[in-house]
């Protein structure tokens, strides 16, 4: 891998992040917003990997999100310009220790059906497509507390 360094995200890197993904990840998600991402980091400031070049460039990302009980992974990505140098393999090897020392048994991660260049990394990191699986999604609105 070339001169890369993986760290955690942080608030001031959400627009640089969101640009990122715009430029380097296939589809998007109603959580690709500012709010969305700032959410995220202030909830578990760990979750969010990125890999920067020696320029402070960002040039790859994977969210590693644990529930308590199970591990998952979202958002891996890494720059056109800069794929097939060891980034992603990277990003992974790091939400696996986070995931090992915070007592994560098993990760899942989210792949495009039609993503054939994630399917083969993903491939190569250990992961088996389940095809007895499907994602079922319902996009939630935020409801009024009562009283508020």
């Amino acid at each position: 891998m070339t001169n890369v360094r993986i760290r955690t995200a942080n608030p001031a890197e959400v627009p640089a992040l969101l640009a990122f993904w715009a430029r380097s990840a296939e589809g998007a998600s109603i959580t690709d917003d500012m709010d969305g991402v700032a959410r995220l980091i202030s909830r578990d400031p760990d979750a969010l990997l990125v890999a920067v070049a020696d320029d402070g460039a960002i040039v790859g990302t994977v969210i590693a999100g644990y529930d308590g009980w199970r591990c998952h992974l979202y958002r891996l990505a890494v720059a056109p310009d800069r794929r097939r140098q060891g980034i992603a393999s990277a990003l992974l090897a790091a939400a696996h220790e986070r995931f090992v020392a915070l007592g994560g048994r098993r990760a899942d991660a989210m792949v495009l059906d039609h993503n054939e260049l994630a399917h083969h990394a993903w491939r190569d990191a250990g992961y088996q497509a389940q095809e007895q699986w499907s994602r079922w999604v319902k996009p939630l609105s935020r409801v009024p507390r009562a009283g508020g």
